[in-house]
C-alpha cells in the first residue's frame, strides 16, 4: 500500500489506473484543494461538501462505490492544558482503490500507524489497512480514559480531605467532558453495530478472512461502558461534596453551640449577682478578694461545662 501526505495528481492518477491501493492523509486542506481531490477521486458532491464544512456527526454514508465515514478521535492533552475540546473530527473517504483521511489539525495517532504499514514484513489485505486506520482512531480514547480514571480518584481524595469550590468546579468540568465524549462515541458505536457491512462490501475492496470490524465494535462497547461508569463516579463525587459541606457546616454549628453553652452560665452569674443582689455586692462581697472569687466561680463553671461536653463526646470531630 502506498502512503501519501499531499495531493499529487499524476501519482494518484497512475495508482488508480494500476488499481494499487493507497492512503492519503491530509491536514487542513483549503476548500479548493478538497474540491480538486473530489474531482480527482470521483467523490460524490455531498461527500465533498461534508468534508468542506466539517462539524458532522459520526456517520457512514455510501455513494455508489465510495463511502464517507465520519469519526471523532480523542486528542490526549497535557494535564496543564485542561483541553476542553479533546476531539478531532476525521473524515474517511473509502473505496476499493483508496482511503483518504481528512482532518483540520495534525493527528499524531495516524502518524504513528504509518511506520506499521511501511515496515510490514508480510503483505496485508486492503480491508486490514482500512481496519487499522479506523482502529487507531477508536483506540485513541483509551489513554484519555486512563487519565480520567486518575483524575476522578484524585478528585475523590481532594473532596474527602478539603472539598472546596475548586473541587466542585472540577466535578462540573469532568461531567461536561464525559458528556462530550459520550456524544462522540455512541454514534460511532451505532454505526459499527448496524452499517459496518457497507465497508466490507465496498466494490473492489480486497476482503479478508478475519472479522476485523467486529473488534472495533467491541472496543466502542468497552469505551461506552467505561464512560458510563465514570459518569456515575463523577455524580458520586457531587454527592460526596454535598455531604462533606453538610458535615463541615454541622461541625461548625456544633462548635458555636458549645461556645454559646459555655458562656451561658457566665452571663447568668454576672447578670444574676450583679443586678439582683445590690446589698450583698456592697456589703458581703466588698473588698479586693471579691473580684478573684467572681473570676474563680466563672472559671469553675466554664471548666465544669467543658468537662461535661467532653465526657459526652460532643467536643470531638465527627470524622
Amino acid at each position: 500500500m502506498r502512503i501519501l501526505d499531499s495531493i499529487d495528481d499524476e501519482l494518484i492518477g497512475q495508482l488508480r489506473r494500476d488499481h494499487e491501493f493507497f492512503w492519503l492523509d491530509a491536514t487542513d486542506l483549503p476548500v479548493d484543494e478538497i474540491k480538486r481531490l473530489g474531482t480527482l477521486l470521483d467523490l460524490h458532491p455531498l461527500a465533498v461538501e461534508d468534508s468542506i464544512t466539517f462539524g458532522q456527526r459520526p456517520k457512514l454514508d455510501t455513494y455508489g462505490d465510495t463511502a464517507l465515514l465520519v469519526l471523532r478521535g480523542a486528542v490526549r492533552s497535557q494535564p496543564e492544558d485542561r483541553n476542553e475540546h479533546p476531539l478531532e473530527e476525521i473524515h474517511c473517504h473509502l473505496s476499493g482503490d483508496f482511503i483518504v483521511t481528512l482532518h483540520r489539525r495534525p493527528y499524531p495517532d495516524l502518524q504513528r500507524v504509518t511506520p506499521l504499514f511501511s515496515h510490514a514484513k508480510t503483505a496485508k489485505s486492503e480491508q486490514y489497512h482500512v481496519y487499522k486506520i479506523i482502529d487507531v482512531i477508536v483506540d485513541s480514547y483509551f489513554p484519555m480514559l486512563a487519565d480520567l480514571d486518575e483524575q476522578i480518584n484524585d478528585l475523590e481524595d481532594a473532596i474527602a480531605s478539603h472539598g472546596g469550590r475548586s473541587e466542585l468546579e472540577e466535578t462540573f468540568r469532568l461531567k461536561r467532558l464525559l458528556l462530550r465524549l459520550r456524544k462522540a462515541v455512541v454514534p460511532m458505536r451505532d454505526v459499527f453495530a448496524r452499517e459496518v457491512e457497507v465497508i466490507v462490501d465496498l466494490a473492489g475492496l480486497e476482503a479478508d478472512s478475519h472479522d476485523y470490524f467486529r473488534d472495533i465494535y467491541d472496543h466502542l462497547i468497552r469505551i461506552t461502558d467505561e464512560l458510563d461508569s465514570y459518569h456515575e463516579l463523577v455524580s458520586g463525587c457531587t454527592d460526596l461534596y454535598l455531604s462533606t459541606v453538610a458535615n463541615r457546616q454541622g461541625e461548625t454549628s456544633k462548635q458555636l453551640a458549645i461556645i454559646a453553652s459555655i458562656f451561658l452560665p457566665l452571663s447568668f452569674l454576672t447578670g444574676f449577682f450583679g443586678m439582683n443582689f445590690g446589698w450583698a455586692v456592697t456589703h458581703v462581697f466588698d473588698g479586693p478578694w471579691a473580684f478573684a472569687v467572681g473570676c474563680a466561680l466563672m472559671a469553675a463553671a466554664a471548666g465544669a461545662m467543658w468537662l461535661f461536653f467532653r465526657r459526652r463526646g460532643w467536643t470531638g470531630s465527627d470524622g
